[in-house]
């Protein structure tokens, strides 16, 4: 009877690593059109004005990450750290982080796999160095006793969820989330993100099930791309864009598959997004999040879309109000 079992089992495991591998064999990355999607015309605008310049950090595997640093002069701010979202980088928040720093020392760094010095551009070691990577940023420059807010736009508001709900959790003191990415199931979030994110679903769930029997060695290949129009391709700045996700990256820039526990873990949050957002339902947000976790202020500004967030007036406005409990 045990032969039996072991023998089940067995079978059982060839059959299932079968179905993901053909799963995954059966689709492949493509090219995308660059039409519709986000509109990019807010982070093309400010492509040409001088910028906070770059300095580098070295993380825990001696990878230089890059980051913005804005300075408040004070001894009593706390620690500000502003996390991009997807196929971008930090530049995104450079007006935004310079207002912030009148009442916060202000830090924006470009994720593993992004920006101008990506590592390998799309990819990362492991599923969850991101986490990582912003524990050892926050350990390297936080003050002593200095209060840690953590924000983020989009997938990067979605890292905040995931950060608060990890073993690094416990650093945060608040939480700033704009437009986040809550999961792809979330009632959030618009069909492909309205156009902007394209994934490889077959390929999604056939590393899925691979993962779920502790098999990794596959997780280096793409799952998602993403619909970044041709005016920022062809731009001056379109060799710092991402266009697509490994599974490994793309599991690390979101919240758990049980994603309302990691919601349930945030400190108290701010979280604005706008009434216009292409990507996801801003009205939303709150019958979402309210049921599991009280902590929470939500702010929707009218007539804003997604990139439009974080430059929006009501949002430095708000953010700045927030960090006054700070």
């Amino acid at each position: 009877m045990v032969f039996n079992l072991v023998k089940f089992l067995a079978i059982s495991l060839v059959v299932t690593g079968a179905i993901a591998l053909i799963l995954i064999a059966s689709q492949r990355a493509g090219r995308l059109s660059g039409k519709g999607g986000l509109d990019f015309n807010g982070p093309l605008s400010a492509a040409g004005a001088p910028a906070q310049p770059q300095e580098s950090l070295a993380l825990r595997d001696g990878f230089a990450m890059q980051l913005r640093a804005y300075d408040s002069g004070r001894g009593d701010a706390p620690l500000l750290v502003l996390v991009h979202g997807s196929g971008w980088h930090g530049l995104q928040f450079d007006p935004l982080a310079r207002r912030l720093s009148a009442r916060a020392d202000v830090l924006v760094p470009d994720l593993r796999g992004h920006g101008e010095k990506p590592g390998v551009r799309g990819d990362l070691a492991y599923i969850g160095q991101l986490e990582d990577d912003l524990a050892d940023l926050i350990k390297a420059r936080r003050k002593p006793g200095q209060k840690v807010i953590l924000g983020g736009h989009s997938s990067g508001g979605g890292l905040v969820v995931r950060f608060a709900g990890g073993p690094h959790g416990g650093m945060l003191d608040g939480a700033v989330l704009l437009a986040p990415f809550l999961k792809h199931n979330a009632p959030t979030t618009r069909p492909s993100s309205g156009g902007w994110a394209q994934p490889l679903t077959r390929r999604l769930i056939g590393l899925s099930m691979l993962n779920a029997a502790r098999i990794r060695a596959l997780n280096h290949l793409t799952v998602i791309q993403f619909n970044m129009p041709q005016a920022v391709l062809d731009g001056p700045l379109g060799d710092t864009a991402t266009t697509a996700y490994s599974y490994r990256l793309n599991a690390s820039y979101a919240p758990r598959g049980d994603y309302l526990a990691d919601v349930a873990a945030l400190p108290p949050f701010l979280l604005v997004a706008g009434r216009a957002d292409e990507a996801f339902d801003a009205a939303r947000y709150q019958p979402t999040m309210q049921p599991v976790t009280d902590k929470g202020r939500y702010l929707l500004v009218p007539d804003i879309g997604h990139l439009a967030i974080v430059d929006a007036p009501e949002t430095a406005q708000a953010i700045e109000g927030f960090l006054n409990a700070f």
